[in-house]
């Protein structure tokens, strides 16, 4: 409890800088869908079903930080200001997509459906990545392994809601899950 205080009052939110110390806590969550999320010590991972990780709190402006493994056929990303925490979908959402093999690659890992297509092709399958997400007003910007991929993209349609790391297909893990509103 005091930890989790303490990270509230630095800026972080308590249940991403909990899953560091004290490894993922899946209570922390709230669960949407039949994804069979697992916790293994810090991290947190799903290879069947479909699904979200929904924070059970609302980000209009935010910093994230997140990584991520995918298996190479994997479907996963992070929906941000989701307007409807328990139907999540990309027109209700901001899906910033790690896809690699998606069938429309403009919109493949890195990019964000329906809004801004990757700068950059990063490929994310096969190993531990780091995704970065900055939202600030109508701007997003997305960083993987370092690599700029969407810089100040501007969409108005949703300015606040929750944030969801998702599972869609292949094997997915997260861990490090880090937010601070700015």
């Amino acid at each position: 409890m005091v930890l989790s205080l303490a990270l509230v009052l630095s800026g972080l939110v308590g249940i991403a800088a909990q899953s560091q110390a004290t490894g993922f806590d899946l209570k922390a969550w709230n669960v949407v869908g039949d994804a069979n999320w697992t916790v293994m010590g810090d991290e947190v991972q799903a290879e069947k079903g479909s699904g979200f990780l929904v924070t059970p709190m609302a980000y209009g402006d935010f910093q994230m930080t997140v990584d991520i493994w995918v298996s190479d056929e994997a479907n996963s990303g992070v929906f941000i200001r989701c307007s409807d925490p328990k139907t999540i979908t990309a027109t209700n959402a901001y899906e910033v997509n790690v896809y690699d093999k998606r069938p429309d690659p403009a919109y493949r890992t890195g990019g964000i459906v329906n809004v801004a297509k990757p700068l950059a092709m990063v490929n994310a399958g096969g190993k531990w990545n780091t995704l970065e997400i900055t939202a600030k007003g109508p701007k997003m910007t997305v960083v993987l392994n370092g690599i700029t991929t969407v810089r100040d993209a501007e969409d108005a349609k949703f300015a606040r809601g929750p944030i969801a790391l998702q599972y869609g297909a292949g094997v997915v893990k997260f861990r490090n899950v880090r937010i601070r509103a700015l």
